[in-house]
């Protein structure tokens, strides 16, 4: 049974929320009336993040999650359930991204990237499809990216080739678990307006970048907000296995 019809406050869980994207998320989501667990490596980021959307702790909570960890996914699960009673949508956020030439990658770092983007999406999608199945309700909200798509151009392959799985695996789980009630989905976006992209890349970078961009600038975050808000929503139950895209016209389809 949906939240909407139990008349039940829904409960997000959000990977990698201690800042950027993952934080814009859970807030959007905050905003929209949802309990919120903000889970990031960094415990102590994660506890401030979730404090400035709730003091209280009412209805937002910081928690360590390593997302290479299985058993860490079902952790949280079961304290989130223990705390609120249930957990109703999960956003797979959480990411790792090194700038490397092609050829000077190395098996360790290889690994290091595919394990936090593709396999921590995929302990998730299967921690907690499992248990939004056996519930008949869930909303699973995997964050992508072009470089997945296009094979990235201002990152390294490790990272275009775990994002390129992240959408393969959006579908597969899509597939699997759309009779239970759980809808599994991708966003994919382009380049976003983020404090640390501008403390990182050069203004001369930056705008070379923004120049690429067909609509001239860099994406908006809050706007990947609210395309998860509305993933995340009860009444998009017909929408499953899909990627949305949101990249400035870098890549049309």
């Amino acid at each position: 049974m949906s939240p909407e019809a139990a008349d039940v406050r829904q409960t997000a869980l959000v990977t990698g929320a201690a800042g950027g994207l993952g934080r814009c998320i859970a807030g959007r989501l905050h905003e929209r009336g949802l309990r919120v667990a903000l889970t990031d490596l960094d415990a102590e980021a994660a506890a401030d993040a979730a404090r400035e959307l709730d003091p209280t702790g009412e209805s937002a909570v910081g928690l360590a999650l390593d997302v290479r960890e299985k058993d860490a996914f079902a952790a949280v699960r079961d304290r989130l359930t223990e705390r609120w009673g249930a957990v109703h949508v999960l956003v797979n956020n959480a990411g790792h991204s090194k700038v490397e030439a092609l050829m000077d990658i190395t098996p360790e770092s290889f690994s290091g990237v595919v394990d936090t983007n593709l396999n921590g999406t995929f302990y998730g999608c299967q921690v907690f499809g499992q248990y939004f199945a056996e519930r008949g309700y869930g909303r699973i909200v995997n964050i992508a990216s072009l470089a997945g798509q296009n094979g990235g151009t201002a990152t390294g392959a490790h990272y275009a080739a775990a994002k390129g799985g992240v959408a393969t695996l959006t579908k597969v789980f899509a597939r699997d678990l759309a009779h239970r009630g759980v809808t599994v989905n991708a966003i994919s976006p382009g380049p976003q307006d983020l404090p640390v992209v501008r403390r990182i890349v050069a203004p001369e970078k930056l705008a070379q970048t923004e120049a690429m961009i067909p609509v001239g600038r860099l994406g908006r975050p809050e706007f990947i907000a609210d395309m998860a808000v509305l993933l995340s929503s009860a009444h998009a139950d017909t929408v499953t296995g899909a990627c949305w895209d949101a990249n400035g016209g870098l890549y049309m389809r």
